[in-house]
């Protein structure tokens, strides 16, 4: 069985996000989706929730899991029997530092490869982070945004306003 990690923070997951979901899940018998911890982002989403969340937007996809861990990358995959980290690039910028990524994860784990997929042109502006900044001003979330997350999304942010 071919199996392929897409780790990420996810917070939240975005159209671009599924966009590589659906093309990875393609290519490979089984594709788990792992949130992972980023220390550099403090997150809108608990990862806990960030599993729900996806897990209700990817349910259509046989193949596909959600998971989550703290573990190094190239552990995790190690436990889970995977062969390839998949990862989407937006631009240029993303290719240094996640080519950087895949060398250290091939020392840390020589079984596994990267694969990287070139983002879908409609979302390569798209980031966790610009759709954080479009719910602060209430902009339209259809073209950033899963349609079954929207509203939690917006909910998160409006509790989290409070709680500032």
């Amino acid at each position: 069985m071919k199996i392929a990690i897409y780790p990420g923070s996810f917070d939240p997951l975005t159209l671009g996000h599924l966009n590589i979901i659906k093309r990875a899940a393609r290519c490979f018998d089984k594709l788990i989706v792992c949130v992972m911890v980023n220390s550099q982002k403090k997150g809108l989403f608990s990862p806990e929730e960030r599993v729900e969340l996806i897990r209700r937007v990817v349910k259509q996809l046989p193949n596909v899991e959600v998971d989550a861990s703290t573990l190094l990358l190239a552990e995790y995959a190690r436990q889970r029997r995977a062969r390839v980290i998949v990862k989407g690039l937006r631009a240029f910028s993303d290719f240094e530092a996640e080519v950087q990524m895949a060398v250290v994860n091939r020392k840390l784990n020589p079984n596994i490869d990267t694969m990287f997929l070139p983002s879908n042109e409609k979302y390569t502006y798209l980031s966790s982070t610009v759709v954080k900044e479009m719910v602060r001003y209430g902009a339209d979330l259809s073209d950033f945004l899963p349609r079954e997350i929207i509203e939690d999304v917006k909910k998160k942010m409006d509790d989290s306003r409070r709680e500032n």
